[in-house]
């Protein structure tokens, strides 16, 4: 239940995005080193498929690409995979698409592009997920009992709330400066209500080792083509010395 939950948070968070961007609060940065540390996307990929990976497809990701953060196919068929035996098969869900939505109300979207998709003028997809995975808060006039900064009035539970705890956040009622008859609510803080089973940092940063796998999912290959990058732009850059020395000692003796 607790997995199935957590995908629904995911899943109404992407189908939300765009409406995130609008109107809710600036998005929080995503700390960019976590793109490139092996231990934290091997961790954000065991959340990933513990809480996410249940009713959200990956299906254009296989399993053993996981052996591009460091794991090996005994590990992988070890810790990681729940819905089929072979290492070479897509990440997909039993979960048929009719029943999905029938209890959702909407199929959940496949998360293997998620975080490239929710980029905007506030900031990467990274950013948006970091910010809204983090930021729900209590507010029993909400059918689930939850409701989320990053997007005001979010149809879903927040599942990780064991990990993070349970808190309210406090508003003030202002004039808007630039409509007096309208009523703006400024977002003044959290208050904790009870105590989560990770602290504060411990919970932020297992939140980035999962944006991080996010990340990582939709182009496995950026790290590669990064590095294969800057060595193409040093052989180009000692070719062009190269080649501005050759014509120089080609045209030297012509008038």
């Amino acid at each position: 239940m607790k997995k199935f939950i957590c995908t629904l948070l995911i899943s109404m968070a992407a189908l939300s995005g765009a409406h995130a961007a609008g109107g809710g609060i600036v998005w929080d940065k995503f700390p960019q080193e976590k793109s490139t540390d092996v231990a934290a996307l091997q961790s954000g990929a065991k959340t990933f498929v513990n809480y996410c990976l249940n009713c959200h497809n990956a299906a254009f990701m296989r399993y053993n690409r996981l052996r591009d953060i460091g794991l090996t196919e005994a590990q992988i068929k070890s810790n990681l995979m729940f819905a089929t035996d072979k290492v070479g098969d897509t990440m997909k869900v039993s979960l048929d698409p009719k029943d999905a939505k029938d209890w959702l109300a909407a199929v959940p979207p496949d998360l293997t592009l998620i975080a490239r998709s929710r980029s905007s003028s506030q900031g990467s997809g990274a950013d948006y997920l970091y910010t809204f995975l983090r930021t729900f808060y209590r507010d029993e006039t909400k059918p689930t009992g939850w409701n989320n900064l990053a997007y005001p009035n979010a149809a879903m539970p927040h599942v990780l709330w064991q990990w993070q705890g349970q808190r309210t956040a406090k508003f003030v009622d202002e004039k808007d400066p630039h409509d007096e008859a309208r009523t703006i609510h400024k977002f003044e803080g959290f208050e904790t209500l009870t105590k989560g089973t990770m602290p504060q940092q411990e919970f932020d940063e297992s939140i980035a080792n999962l944006v991080a796998y996010l990340n990582w999912m939709g182009e496995p290959g950026q790290g590669t083509r990064t590095r294969l990058g800057v060595w193409v732009l040093l052989f180009l850059s000692v070719f062009i010395v190269i080649a501005w020395r050759l014509n120089a000692a080609f045209w030297k003796d012509i008038k």
